[in-house]
C-alpha cells in the first residue's frame, strides 16, 4: 500500500502570476533565439543570455511538476510494489520542485544594471549634531573593516573633520571601493542608519538618536558604456532634459591643484521628483555629465517604479506602506541593548562592538539581499495581478 502523500500542503508551487511571468518571459527568450537563428544582433543576444536563466529553470521545474503527476498516479496503482517505489520517489520530486521554485524565482528577479560596478560610498551625518558625526566616523571604519575582510582595496576621495568635537567625528566620507561587484553587495546599505547610545558628553546617562546618511552608488567606468547595461531601453527611465537643470562646478577634495583650478564637476537635479545627481569620478566635464545623466535616469526610474509598486501591492493587500525600510530608517545601533537590528530583514546581531568591526556585516548584508530578492517577487506578482485586473475590467 502506498504511503500518506508528504505534499498535501503544496507550498512548493510557484503561485500562478510568477508562472504567468516566467512562461511570458521564456517566450520572448524562444521567440529571440528563433530571430537570432536568421539574423544576429549583439543586442538581442544580450536579452537572450538574460532570459536564458529564466527558461531553463522553467523547464526543470515543469519536468519536476510532471514527474510527481506521473507518481501521484502511479502511488495508487494496484499492484503495491510499484505504488510502495512511487511513493518512495514523491519526496525527492519534490525537493526537486522546490529546488527549481528557488532557481526560476532567482532568475526572475532582475538583475540590477549595475550590478557589475565597482561602488562609491558617501557618509553623512544626520540629525544629532556632533554625536552623530561621531557615528559618521565609526560607520566609516566599520565598512573599512568589512572591506579589509574581503580584500577589496578602497580610494578615500574626501574625509571632512567635524571641527566642533576635533578629529574624532566626520561631517563627511566619501570613498570608492575599487572591487567589481561591490556595488550589487552594497547597494541596500543606503538609507538612514539610527544610533541609540549615551554619548561622553553626556553627564546624566541619557540615552541620545542620531541619524547617519548612506548613499552607495555604481562607480562607472572610464568608457560610456562600461558596466552591464545602460537606462536608455527602460521606459521608466526616459526623461525630458528640459525638466533636468545642469550645474558645473570645480571639484573638491583629493586631486592636487587641478581639482582647485578647473570646474569639472557636475550636479543635475530632475526638477520633477527633486532627485539630484553629484560626479566629479573624472576630470572631463563631459564624461561625469555623461555619468551623472546615466546615474540620475537609473534613480529616477527606481523612483517611479517604487511608485508602481505600492499601486500594486496596495491593491492586493490593502493600503500598505511600501519600502520604509528604504526611504526611513534601514538600521538601527543599540548600544545600551548591544544590539544592530535590519528592519528590512528584521535580522538582529547581539554583539554590537564585534559588528562595528565589521564581523557580522557581511552575514547581515546578505539577509537583506535576501529579503529584497523576496520583496521583489512579491512585488513582481503584485504588478502581474494588476495588469490582468487592468484588462479584465477593460474587457479583454
Amino acid at each position: 500500500m502506498a504511503s500518506a502523500r508528504p505534499d498535501q500542503n503544496g507550498d512548493f508551487y510557484l503561485a500562478d502570476s510568477l508562472l504567468k511571468r516566467a512562461r511570458q518571459l521564456s517566450a520572448e527568450h524562444d521567440a529571440i533565439e528563433a530571430q537570432l537563428q536568421e539574423d544576429f544582433e549583439a543586442k538581442k543576444a544580450a536579452r537572450s543570455g538574460q532570459l536564458r536563466p529564466v527558461s531553463e529553470a522553467l523547464k526543470q521545474y515543469d519536468s519536476a511538476v510532471e514527474n510527481l503527476k506521473e507518481l501521484r498516479v502511479l502511488a495508487n496503482d494496484p499492484d503495491p510494489t510499484l505504488a510502495s517505489m512511487a511513493a518512495d520517489d514523491i519526496p525527492e520530486t519534490i525537493d526537486a520542485i522546490r529546488s527549481s521554485s528557488a532557481a526560476l524565482t532567482t532568475s526572475l528577479v532582475p538583475r540590477n544594471q549595475f550590478a557589475a560596478c565597482p561602488s562609491i560610498i558617501e557618509i553623512r551625518p544626520g540629525t544629532g549634531g556632533g554625536e552623530a558625526a561621531l557615528f559618521t566616523n565609526d560607520l566609516y571604519k566599520m565598512y573599512i573593516s568589512l572591506f579589509g575582510t574581503l580584500r577589496w582595496s578602497t580610494t578615500l576621495i574626501s574625509y571632512q573633520t567635524y571641527n566642533e568635537i576635533g578629529g574624532e567625528g566626520c561631517s563627511e566620507v566619501i570613498m570608492t571601493v575599487n572591487a567589481p561587484e561591490s556595488y550589487e553587495l552594497l547597494r541596500l546599505e543606503s538609507g538612514v542608519h539610527r544610533v541609540q547610545r549615551v554619548p561622553e558628553t553626556e553627564t546624566k546617562g541619557r540615552t541620545h538618536t542620531s541619524t547617519v546618511s548612506v548613499m552607495v552608488l555604481p562607480k562607472l567606468g572610464e568608457d560610456e558604456g562600461e558596466f552591464e547595461h545602460g537606462t536608455d531601453d527602460d521606459p521608466l527611465a526616459q526623461i525630458d532634459m528640459k525638466d533636468v537643470k545642469v550645474d558645473v562646478l570645480r571639484a573638491s577634495g583629493a586631486g592636487g591643484q587641478h581639482v582647485n583650478r578647473t570646474e569639472s564637476a557636475v550636479r543635475m537635479t530632475h526638477l520633477p521628483t527633486g532627485i539630484v545627481v553629484s560626479m566629479q569620478d573624472t576630470r572631463s566635464q563631459h564624461k561625469n555629465r555623461a555619468r551623472a545623466l546615466t546615474i540620475l535616469k537609473a534613480k529616477v526610474a527606481e523612483k517611479r517604479r517604487k511608485a508602481q509598486e505600492e499601486e500594486a501591492l496596495s491593491m492586493r493587500r490593502g493600503v500598505l506602506r511600501v519600502g520604509a525600510g528604504r526611504s526611513d530608517k534601514i538600521r538601527t545601533y543599540n548600544y545600551t541593548q548591544n544590539r544592530v537590528t535590519d528592519h528590512r530583514s528584521g535580522e538582529s546581531n547581539h554583539n554590537l562592538p564585534a559588528f562595528m568591526k565589521g564581523d557580522g556585516l557581511s552575514e547581515m548584508v546578505k539577509g537583506v539581499k535576501e529579503w529584497d530578492v523576496q520583496r521583489s517577487v512579491e512585488v513582481m506578482v503584485a504588478i502581474q495581478e494588476m495588469e490582468d485586473e487592468k484588462k479584465r475590467k477593460e474587457g479583454r
